[in-house]
């Protein structure tokens, strides 16, 4: 099945552009284009998206203000959010990720990375952009000590570093050498036990416990 995605930005060429080069894609689809925040909530509410490519500036209601409000409608439990902005400003990281955004990606992305995130993020991951995660992520997570680490087991803290460091379920268990599904099962676990309420959060406690950084398994 194909990857349904709203492109939402102020831009008419820029959204004709990611357009084109989500479409290359057999397995993306592009069913709406908004100009502003309102547009992109009332045709979320309209397509059902998979995804939406959310943009931060436009006129009228910015786009973390439309991400939080299609992220918390109950009418719209599926849809995902990725923020792409030209800006690598760290308050616009740490709105997005309280939003519930399930990414964050500059916009001089290469075109495969794009179609990458997007798959990534329907089959319910969460990407950050490399050139932000752990600069940004690093200082979003500092507070106080993760309740839970302990209970981690050490495949779980495995699979929590990797996630951390940006891989999505499929690469995890590539990496670890499991399914894609039995790396999803550790994740959710490691969620459960952190009390994540998702892979975004799961990466903050991962930074705050100390994960992150760690040599990857090889």
């Amino acid at each position: 099945m194909s990857v349904r995605v709203l492109v939402a930005d102020d831009q008419t060429l820029v959204r004709a552009g990611f357009r084109v080069l989500l479409e290359r894609a057999p397995d993306i689809e592009v069913v709406a284009e908004a100009a502003d925040g309102d547009e992109a909530i009332a045709l979320t509410r309209a397509h059902r998206p998979d995804v939406v490519l959310m943009d931060i500036r436009m006129p009228g209601t910015d786009g973390l203000t439309a991400t939080r409000r299609i992220l918390a409608d109950d009418r719209l439990p599926g849809v995902r959010v990725v923020v792409l902005t030209t800006f690598e400003l760290d308050e616009y990281v740490y709105a997005a990720l309280h939003a519930g955004a399930s990414g964050f990606l500059l916009k001089n992305l290469e075109p495969d990375e794009l179609r990458r995130a997007v798959r990534v993020v329907a089959a319910g991951d969460a990407l950050l952009a490399p050139e932000v995660t752990r600069r940004l992520i690093a200082a979003y997570a500092s507070g106080p000590e993760v309740p839970g680490l302990h209970a981690l087991t050490a495949r779980e803290r495995e699979v929590v570093t990797l996630v951390a460091d940006g891989l999505s379920n499929a690469e995890v268990g590539a990496r670890l050498g499991m399914s894609t599904a039995t790396a999803k099962t550790h994740t959710n676990r490691a969620m459960t036990k952190l009390g994540a309420r998702d892979r975004a959060q799961l990466v903050v406690f991962a930074y705050r416990g100390g994960l992150a950084g760690i040599r990857r398994p090889r």
